[in-house]
């Protein structure tokens, strides 16, 4: 019975570092053709450009409710409508950002990088986006209170680092394009 119990548990470790090891393989994608990698990076340009937009109107509400936390006279449904709105910008800019993170590996080495800024930037504005929508919900009399209005600060401020950082990272792309442009036409040798 020990022997058995024994080839059950060897059986078992095999079958669980095979399962482990097709995952890691399966884990890394397989290189991508120029082809590929080029049309993902054209993607991934359309994707930013499109956190660009999303997060432009939520800087916009970002910003109505920083100005919003500093008077008493706006009741919690103020709040609770433009912190729905900044949830919805923020949601539109997380689904972009799980499709930019899929295609991370075969793109361009400054998108690699506008990927994780951006990320960043889209993650601590959704945790003070949620933790000011709990704070709302628990405490609608207490909308003055320092830690309520530090997340809408939190809000407001990464909402607005991130749109610059889209902006930079495709004005980048934009003068990349443009000198390309013009080596074509003068007829210079590519680098």
């Amino acid at each position: 019975m020990r022997l058995n119990a024994k080839r059950m548990i060897v059986a078992l470790a095999a079958v669980v570092l095979v399962g482990s090891i097709s995952i890691s393989i399966s884990a890394s994608p397989p290189p991508a053709s120029p082809e590929t990698s080029a049309y993902l990076s054209g993607r991934a340009s359309t994707l930013l450009a499109e956190v660009q937009q999303q997060a432009a109107g939520l800087t916009r509400h970002a910003e109505i409710l920083g100005t919003l936390s500093g008077q008493s006279q706006f009741s919690w449904q103020s709040h609770a409508f433009y912190l729905d709105q900044v949830k919805r910008h923020i949601n539109e800019v997380g689904e972009r950002t799980a499709d930019l993170e899929r295609m991370r590996s075969s793109v361009l080495p400054w998108q690699q990088r506008a990927i994780t800024e951006v990320t960043a930037h889209a993650a601590q504005v959704a945790a003070s986006t949620q933790a000011a929508i709990a704070h709302l919900r628990e405490n609608q009399d207490r909308l003055l209170v320092s830690e309520y209005r530090g997340h809408l600060t939190t809000i407001a401020d990464r909402s607005e680092d991130m749109k610059q950082t889209v902006d930079k990272f495709l004005d980048y792309e934009k003068t990349e394009q443009k000198i390309q442009q013009l080596k074509n036409e003068l007829e210079l040798p590519r680098e």
